[in-house]
């Protein structure tokens, strides 16, 4: 995306050379009249006459950076998001902290992925499969199934699931069973600035938590980052309590996740600390990587084995990819050594596959 991003930006130089003598040739006395005259041009949705004069504004005051500000969002709302990216990005190596232009930024971001998800189907059916296996100090194979579908609303997205758990554990146990689990999740968009995550589910099963519920809610911050914080609580013979802060951080094509998990226990609170790196291949392709240490737990407890996990040090990697308008897929991969009791410690491994397919016309 960088390559991309530095071609418009030597393309729009080439629009300036060889348009110089049309666009420019009227010379500007009162730039912030000329911004007022541009700014309701643009607000009319007149941008065939907003954006040369805009253009023009820029040439002769490279310096006025709200004049950039509304070239940059003129350019966006015409789907020129790469050039508009281009725009803000020039304002941004001289005025990082500009928080017009940050907040600019982010809309454009915003506006290129929506449009991403225009070109999608508002429903789809999705399918997974996850596994998690270790071998101290005995053998447990633990694998899900999932089937669900999704939908996106003009609030948000809302995904139902229904999982299918099945465990093989051998000596001295040795069991081998089912469980059956019943999941619901949303990412409503609470205003521009907020968005949450809020999930529930339910088994009646003996494997995974009778009870599970999230409630996550981000707030974006000038500079294009963002904090978070969060709740779990899963029910198994008694309840648990998870907290969760992050600090989150974009970075040209790079995402950045710093994230605290708080595990309240009887005998007080113990931590964890988890990093997170993801790079994105376009809009939304991405290949992440998660590493961190702790005596929390950084993924939900999905069976009642995992409460016997004392600390973790892990690493995760996964990566997803849109195919096409109507199908993407994801698929990961992790490792944990993990302390299972005082003295004791063990290898752990486990992998997941999604693929999702969408459903009715792309709009």
């Amino acid at each position: 995306m960088h390559s991309g991003r530095y071609i418009s930006q030597m393309l729009i130089l080439v629009v300036i050379m060889m348009t110089g003598g049309e666009l420019f040739s009227q010379t500007i006395t009162n730039p912030e009249d000329e911004y007022a005259r541009i700014r309701t041009l643009a607000f009319s949705g007149n941008y065939s006459e907003a954006e040369p004069a805009a253009w023009n504004l820029v040439k002769q005051y490279p310096a006025y950076g709200d004049a950039r500000v509304l070239l940059g969002r003129i350019l966006a709302w015409q789907g020129q998001y790469d050039d508009a990216t281009a725009v803000i990005d020039t304002l941004l190596q001289t005025d990082p902290e500009n928080v017009d232009a940050n907040e600019a930024l982010r809309d454009i971001r915003r506006w290129s992925r929506d449009r991403s998800q225009q070109n999608t189907p508002p429903t789809d059916i999705r399918a997974g499969y996850f596994f998690d296996t270790f071998s101290e100090p005995y053998e447990r194979f633990w694998q899900v199934f999932s089937l669900g579908a999704g939908h996106r609303f003009s609030w948000g997205t809302a995904v139902a699931t229904v999982n299918l758990g099945h465990i093989s554990q051998g000596a001295p146990e040795n069991v081998t069973d089912n469980d059956l689990q019943f999941s619901a999740e949303a990412w409503p968009e609470l205003s521009k600035n907020n968005y949450a995550y809020a999930a529930y589910a339910y088994s009646p099963g003996p494997w995974f938590p009778k009870h599970r519920a999230a409630l996550e809610i981000w707030q974006t911050l000038p500079a294009k980052f963002a904090v978070s914080a969060g709740i779990n609580y899963y029910y198994f013979d008694n309840s648990i309590y998870i907290g969760t802060i992050s600090l989150e951080k974009y970075l040209g094509d790079w995402w950045f996740s710093a994230r605290t998990y708080l595990y309240f226990k009887d005998i007080g609170v113990t931590t964890s600390f988890y990093l997170t790196a993801r790079r994105y291949f376009g809009t939304t392709d991405y290949l992440q990587l998660t590493v961190g240490a702790g005596t929390a737990p950084d993924e939900p407890f999905d069976i009642m084995t995992d409460i016997e996990r004392q600390s973790a040090t892990s690493v995760r990697l996964s990566y997803f990819n849109q195919i096409s308008s109507y199908w993407s897929f994801r698929v990961g991969a992790g490792y944990s050594y993990e302390k299972y009791n005082e003295t004791s410690y063990r290898n752990r491994f486990e992998g997941n596959v999604g693929l999702i397919r969408g459903i009715g016309k792309v709009r």
